[in-house]
């Protein structure tokens, strides 16, 4: 795949993938963390492998260029993984209060132009490197990731109580179902840091690692699942993310329609398994 063009000017530094014939060398973050809003063109370890940096800015515009990414890389059939980082000393520091307006004006409130749900409608798996504060709106980005690799100095914090904005991507749901409601309440009510060794201990973060090392170790669980049968990722994390939202009975239904399909047989096993089932709730899945 060729390399993407750099953004110019533009708020996300890009790790792209370059010719196998000629990789130039993986550079870690402080080699660029002093330059975050220029645009540089870097290539990651591995072919299938991509990573999208976030720059320390916060405006609605950045988080306007992930939407925008991530429904690019995820058409991008080259792109196996999304790895989402800060390039400074923030994840992403949420979004001022100025730009906060922009968020709840009802153009934005489009699904099209919705980060989060462009991040959750990716097939391919997106791992959050979180090498600073995820505040607010950065924390919710941060849990629109599947994996999340934290530093040590990493924080996570939900200011919506203490400014009086309301979550509108879904941080009060999500959170309280990964870590715990009573937790979750304490988190977003006191909005006290919640650090990274209590978010890995809670169950939020995947592995907490040394600051100078969340990239690679990012970088390192992506690498261990391009290794794997992208077909079957796709397909798994799609099962697992739809069966989440569902009571574990239903959950149950849909992993079983899921496992009528086997690419390893050529497809569908019968034309007689195209039928709609129907689940608890009264919704129904149909195997294509």
């Amino acid at each position: 795949m060729a390399s993407l063009v750099d953004l110019n000017p533009g708020p996300f530094v890009l790790l792209t993938q370059g010719s196998a014939s000629s990789p130039r060398p993986f550079l870690p973050p402080s080699r660029y963390s002093h330059h975050p809003h220029s645009p540089h063109q870097l290539q990651s370890r591995q072919q299938p492998l991509l990573s999208c940096l976030l720059t320390e800015s916060n405006t609605w515009t950045v988080l306007q260029k992930i939407q925008e990414e991530m429904t690019a890389l995820n058409a991008d059939s080259d792109v196996k993984v999304i790895i989402l980082t800060g390039a400074g000393r923030a994840f992403c520091s949420g979004v001022d209060l100025t730009a906060a307006q922009d968020v709840f004006k009802g153009d934005v409130k489009n699904r099209e132009i919705d980060p989060v749900i462009q991040m959750e409608a990716c097939t391919k798996p997106i791992i959050g490197a979180i090498n600073g504060f995820a505040v607010t709106a950065g924390f919710e980005i941060a849990l629109a990731c599947d994996i999340l690799v934290a530093s040590k100095d990493a924080k996570f914090i939900d200011t919506h109580c203490k400014f009086g904005i309301f979550p509108s991507w879904g941080l009060s749901q999500k959170l309280p179902r990964i870590i715990g409601l009573n937790r979750a309440k304490e988190i977003s009510w006191s909005a006290k840091p919640l650090d990274a060794i209590t978010a890995e201990r809670w169950g939020l973060v995947n592995k907490v690692v040394e600051s100078r090392e969340v990239l690679e170790a990012a970088i390192g669980v992506g690498e261990d699942i391009i290794k794997n049968q992208q077909d079957m990722v796709v397909r798994y994390k799609g099962v697992i993310n739809d069966g989440f939202k569902l009571s574990l009975g239903d959950g149950a239904v849909l992993e079983k329609v899921s496992s009528m399909y086997s690419p390893l047989v050529g497809g569908v096993l019968e034309a007689s398994l195209h039928q709609d089932l129907g689940c608890e709730d009264g919704s129904k899945y149909m195997l294509m």
